[in-house]
Formats: C-alpha cells, structure tokens, sequence
C-alpha cells in the first residue's frame, strides 16, 4: 500500500511552531571538500545557549530533510573535551563571508542575528546525500563542515543559491563589516590541520534481552 502526504496540518506540533529561524549556508562533506550542499536550517532555542535546527535540501513544501545541525555558544564549545571539538565548525567566515543568510530577513534585524551566530559553533550530521542522488536516505550519518576561507566554496554552487533564494553574498559581506570577528577558539574546524572525522560501522554481537525474575 502506498503512502500518501496527509493534506490535513497538524495542530499540536508544538516543537515546530517554537522554530524561529530560517537560515540557508552551505556545507560540505567531512574528508572531501569537493562535496558540497546547500542547506536550508529551520532552527528553535533550548535555552539560551543552545539552538537545534532540522536542515532541509530546499524551502519548498517538498523539500527533503537531509539532516541537523546543533549551535552552541563560545563557553559551552570551550569546555568540550578535544576529541569532541573535532566534531564541531565555526560560524565565523560563514557569517562574516555573507555565505549564511537568513531568507525574508533583512537591515537592522538581520544583522542583529548574525551577530549572534558569528561567536557560535555548530555540529552536523546529514542522513541523506542527495548530492549524489540517492532517492532515500542511504548509510550511516555523514559529518559536515563549514567553509573557512575564500576559494574553498564551489562558485557556480554559491551563484545558484544566491540566485534560488537570495543572499548576493557579495553586498551582504560588506553589510557584515561592522559585525566583530570574535577569535575562533582551539579545536573548532580541526579538518583544517589536514586530517577529517568521520564515522564507520561495525558488527557487534547482540546481547541477549534482559530475562524477568519470573522465568528464572
């Protein structure tokens, strides 16, 4: 039996209606650069220091979620053990670059939010590659990074984004100037040093289910 898209919203959504932020960047394979995506962040605070975001391929109502993002401030970051910050990018040349941009946002109350993310440092994970075309999720969960630098982004990727939904990242970078750069702290984007994280799997033997008092 085939399933069909339920046409009727659903009104006790409550996790969804706290999201309070579309941000669109760009993201890339952890271990190969050349892999490349736009991504598409609906995000929501859990608290004040921490923000959780489902990443979708496009903003249009048939967009694939293709993945999440976590956002954390500098002093939670900081206190992480080492092996843990390898697992996280800064959000410094992105928001200073004018490669994230917040779509239907703009003036005073767009930068005041990038503002705030420039000093932040995010975790993701993708479960769909659709740069390779895969009709459904396939594997296990990929690492992404961010962009650092001028010249790693894919240029015509970068151009259809700007064109899709907006951004011009070049005027936005000069919008930017007066955001301050906060120094990036030790252990953020380690794939830099020139080796990346990434995750296997491996077969295990399943232990046995727990058994009741009843049975002996």
């Amino acid at each position: 039996m085939g399933m069909k898209p339920n046409a009727e919203p659903v009104h006790d959504a409550a996790p969804l209606t706290a999201i309070d932020a579309h941000l669109c960047g760009l993201h890339f394979y952890s271990g190969d650069i050349r892999r490349q995506a736009i991504a598409h962040h609906y995000c929501s605070h859990v608290g004040k220091s921490v923000r959780q975001c489902v990443i979708y391929d496009s903003d249009r109502a048939d967009a694939r979620l293709v993945g999440i993002e976590y956002i954390i401030n500098a002093e939670l970051f900081g206190a992480l053990p080492i092996d843990e910050k390898k697992l996280w990018h800064s959000h410094v040349y992105e928001v200073k670059s004018g490669q994230l941009t917040a779509p239907g946002m703009y003036g005073p109350a767009e930068r005041e939010l990038m503002r705030d993310f420039v000093s932040t440092y995010g975790k993701t994970w993708y479960t769909w590659q659709v740069d390779r075309d895969d009709k459904v999720p396939l594997g296990i969960p990929q690492l992404m990074m961010a962009f650092v630098a001028d010249g790693e982004v894919n240029p015509g990727l970068l151009a259809k984004r700007d064109k899709e939904y907006g951004g011009l990242s070049e005027e936005t970078k000069k919008s930017r100037e007066e955001i301050v750069a906060p120094p990036i702290l030790p252990g953020a984007d380690a794939w830099q040093k020139g080796e990346a994280i990434e995750i296997t799997t491996k077969t295990v033997p399943m232990e046995p289910a727990p058994r009741s008092e009843q049975q002996g």
